[in-house]
């Protein structure tokens, strides 16, 4: 059953507890904005998205991290790296650790993005990796998961879907997989156009909920966050973000305009 959005924030488990879920949207900005731009778009954003009721992130490029750290001070805007490097130091040219992240000021990372994945060499195994060292430098670490088009044609999403959960947090407890965000991202679905159904996105989110239950306990499945993204906009929001088990959007290509305020917004 859908959910109020300022109702969701209070859930109850099969025990009549509370469950405190507060739906988090983070902004992907990928390769675009150069640090002018981004702090540009920040100022416009300030006076116009209700953080409120809704966690909100955005994620620019790495040359951008410090002009929007400043940027969104005193705001409750939170800033996300969009990957980083599993180990703290060394000979790794071109990459950044996460206590590089943390000291700048950096709160979140995106890891494992299917962009990662399929132009960088990204696996399961180094996602994990990844996330572990995230937690160790307390930062959030948003998790990507999601199937191609030919894995959905295959009716083998869920399976997928559900080893890579696993794989990401091996070797993480309870209580820092409490910390991490789960974003379900069809890969068919991202900048494309398409958008999976409410029904399709909750079927899958519900289902990786379900993997987490087995891995940690219904308790803490029931406080981890789960993101859907792929081709969200301003017209769908509402009906995605208000299914049972979306906890919120990671944004592509339309968090990138002051109308992202508008998926922020959504009511």
């Amino acid at each position: 059953m859908p959910f109020n959005k300022k109702l969701n924030l209070i859930l109850f488990n099969l025990r009549g507890e509370i469950i405190m879920r507060k739906k988090i949207i983070a902004g992907n900005w990928k390769m675009n904005k150069t640090p002018k731009e981004a702090v540009e778009l920040i100022n416009t954003l300030k006076g116009s998205i209700d953080t409120d009721n809704v966690e909100v992130v955005v994620c620019p490029s790495i040359v951008c991290l410090s002009a929007v750290v400043e940027a969104t001070k005193g705001t409750n805007i939170g800033v996300g790296a969009q990957n980083m490097h599993f180990e703290a130091n060394g000979a790794f040219t071109g990459e950044t650790s996460a206590s590089m992240l943390a000291e700048l000021g950096v709160k979140y990372v995106v890891l494992g993005h299917s962009e990662r994945r399929q132009y960088f060499a990204e696996t399961d195994v180094t996602v994990n990796q990844k996330t572990i060292k995230a937690l160790e430098a307390g930062l959030v670490p948003i998790v990507c998961v999601g199937e191609t088009l030919e894995d959905r044609e295959q009716n083998v999403t869920i399976e997928l879907v559900s080893l890579q959960t696993k794989i990401a947090l091996k070797d993480v407890s309870a209580e820092d997989a409490k910390k991490v965000v789960i974003a379900y991202e069809p890969v068919w679905a991202i900048g494309t156009g398409k958008t999976a159904t409410s029904e399709q996105a909750e079927e899958v989110c519900k289902a990786i909920r379900e993997v987490l239950a087995d891995v940690y306990g219904q308790e803490t499945a029931d406080v981890i966050r789960i993101q859907y993204g792929g081709s969200v906009n301003g017209a769908n929001a509402n009906e995605l973000f208000n299914m049972g088990n979306i906890d919120g959007g990671l944004v592509g290509g339309a968090s990138l305009t002051e109308g992202f305020a508008d998926i922020v917004n959504y009511k």
